[in-house]
């Protein structure tokens, strides 16, 4: 039996982010399985968390060096403890990044140093605004081969492609905090144009998700 909803709270460390990062991991992992590189990389996961999706994923990719990052310092230690726990020795210590924050933006290593940044259910309570901020970092920190992946519920050209979509929108614009709210996949595809970046896949996922994944605009 699915486990009920818990009530909606975005803390990384909460009941309902555990319960919707247990819901999607699965696929995701099979998305990443056909995307990563087959060789030894680094890859960067952008707001971190609780870290629950990169302690789940490490273990498939010995060959892969993960770097986990936040802007939130408060997760850390949690994140450090659960890969402690899982034994996960290809993960490395978390590291402080702001997307709002150029200052923050090698803090996880120098310009081209990943082969891929994937980023989980972050724009339904983060401002649009923050999508020049990812993309500019990924420009920069992205291989010239690498991609960004994004994943989380969107609209489509202003459109919700479910009924669960809608739903889930109207609740959480019902909070009254301006940020929260599906985003626009057209406006991650601006975002990203503006950084040498372009959508190169949108794979439809369960529960009405997409997986964006993001590449360097060929020349």
């Amino acid at each position: 039996m699915n486990q009920a909803m818990p009530p909606l709270d975005p803390h990384p460390l909460s009941e309902y982010v555990a319960w919707a990062g247990s819901r999607n991991r699965e696929p995701l992992l099979g998305v990443l399985k056909e995307k990563l590189p087959k060789d030894p990389e680094r890859v960067l996961e952008m707001a971190s968390g609780s870290g629950m999706h990169i302690n789940y994923f490490a273990p498939h990719f010995n060959h892969l060096h993960f770097q986990p990052s936040d802007r939130d310092i408060e997760v850390f230690d949690h994140i450090k403890k659960v890969t402690n726990e899982h034994g996960n020795d290809n993960i490395a210590d978390p590291v402080y990044l702001d997307l709002t924050d150029p200052e923050t933006w090698f803090n996880p290593g120098p310009e081209k140093s990943f082969a891929a940044i994937f980023c989980i259910n972050i724009f339904q309570v983060a401002p649009i605004t923050i999508a020049d901020g990812m993309m500019k970092c990924a420009e920069r920190l992205l291989k010239d081969d690498g991609f960004l992946l994004i994943y989380g519920p969107f609209q489509v050209h202003g459109e919700f492609s479910s009924d669960s979509n809608r739903e889930f929108h109207e609740t959480l614009r019902s909070v009254g905090v301006d940020e929260w709210g599906l985003k626009d996949i057209a406006d991650l595809k601006k975002a990203a144009a503006h950084h040498g970046l372009e959508l190169k896949e949108q794979i439809e996922m369960p529960s009405n998700n997409f997986s964006l994944v993001f590449g360097r605009i060929a020349r």
